[in-house]
């Protein structure tokens, strides 16, 4: 069997009711059957996995957090190209053509792609700009902005530290100690709001803010998931 040329990897936590309306995305933004596709769950009895109906599609349980089920995925992958793609986060039709774009260019050893939310209220259009401006500014992106490398890079960078929370800014700031350089592209992702929704748009956005800055600060990541109220801190196995 041919390898594909690309590996999107998909770490997942009680996503049942949502998994399957992300497999009929990526086909259909993969007309051309390049990509293949690896959903990592980090639930051991496999909820999420389970309602994959698509046999070519490889399936994983890990232990949880992002970043060992991002890792997991990242080592059973064929592509040479790998694309972390959030659960919610959908990518823009053109987004294949646009990898390659980028990956022609041996300055850049990957990338990631402006954000915006899935709602027209002007609270999300205003976020939507805000993040584009800091990933522009700072070139720090973030993991709901699909992050992609080259899966040569990501080996020798030693993949994703595996810590509970901000495994994003890690492995950016590890990229650009490494000399990498990381290419923020003009086209969208498309992320849901419904967690913002359900958790209250403030309370999110200084939540993720002040774990930012205390990151920053130095705080552990193992002290700062004791803050994150993301699903698996929310539901009991």
């Amino acid at each position: 069997m041919a390898s594909p040329d690309l590996s999107i990897v998909v770490p997942v936590l009680y996503e049942e009711e949502t998994i399957a309306g992300l497999i009929d995305h990526i086909r259909g933004i993969d007309t051309d059957k390049r990509c293949e596709v690896i959903v990592v769950d980090g639930d051991p009895r496999g909820g999420t996995i389970g309602r994959i109906d698509d046999e070519r599609v490889v399936t994983m349980i890990s232990p949880r957090w992002r970043s060992r089920q991002m890792n997991a995925g990242a080592a059973a992958a064929r592509g040479a190209v790998l694309i972390f793609l959030h659960a919610d986060t959908r990518l823009p039709h053109s987004s294949l053509t646009d990898i390659d774009r980028v990956l022609q260019d041996d300055r850049y050893v990957g990338g990631a792609f402006r954000l915006e939310f899935d709602s027209d209220r002007f609270v999300y259009r205003l976020m939507s700009g805000f993040v584009t401006v800091r990933s522009r500014w700072n070139r720090l992106p973030y993991g709901d902005q699909a992050l992609f490398f080259r899966r040569d890079f990501f080996a020798r960078l030693g993949g994703y530290s595996e810590i509970p929370v901000m495994e994003d800014v890690d492995i950016v700031r590890r990229v650009r100690r490494g000399g990498g350089r990381l290419k923020i592209l003009d086209s969208t992702v498309r992320t849901s709001c419904r967690r913002m929704e359900a958790e209250g748009i403030a309370r999110r956005v200084l939540q993720n803010w002040m774990m930012t800055i205390l990151y920053n600060l130095g705080a552990s990541p193992e002290k700062l998931v004791k803050y994150y109220t993301e699903d698996y801190r929310l539901k009991s196995d």
